[in-house]
């Protein structure tokens, strides 16, 4: 048994803890936000937030994170389903374009913005190493940078 906090809510999953962290969320907890990309930490589609840090969740042990605190694209938004500036930028920026890579995105562009508040585009790029087969690259950078100017002024 792994004791999560889970998007704010405490969760027992039982499973065995070799179990990938990615399988767990999706199987065990019903979330379907973190995407299966390639299995091998390098996509980013996983993405989720562990203690605030942001981590593949497709190479990480279900039991390697027992008592911490993980949040998924779902944890995002507000308990009301308001979006975060950061979703709403998304939005603003039109970047998705199929989507299925976007959930990682967000959550590697939210552990950005908060460690730092106004990145250069050399600092997105270097922070934000996910693919999108699509390339909405440039999209991505204007909305990492609209939720930057909305939330110095939130």
């Amino acid at each position: 048994m792994t004791l999560l906090t889970v998007n704010g809510l405490r969760m027992d999953i039982a499973a065995e803890d070799d179990k990938p962290l990615l399988w767990a969320l999706r199987e065990d907890a019903g979330l379907l936000g973190p995407k299966y990309g390639c299995g091998i930490a390098q996509c980013g589609a996983c993405r989720v937030l562990i203690d605030g840090e942001s981590t593949p969740s497709c190479s990480v042990s279900l039991g390697s994170v027992n008592g911490a605190s993980i949040t998924t694209v779902e944890g995002l938004s507000d308990q009301d389903g308001t979006l975060s500036i950061l979703q709403q930028a998304w939005i603003d920026e039109q970047v998705p374009q199929c989507g299925y890579c976007q959930p990682g995105f967000l959550i590697a562009a939210t552990a950005l913005l908060a460690q730092v508040p106004q990145p250069s585009d050399t600092q997105i790029d270097e922070a934000i190493t996910n693919i999108c087969r699509c390339g909405t690259y440039q999209r991505i950078r204007k909305a990492i940078h609209r939720a930057a100017v909305a939330l110095s002024h939130n």
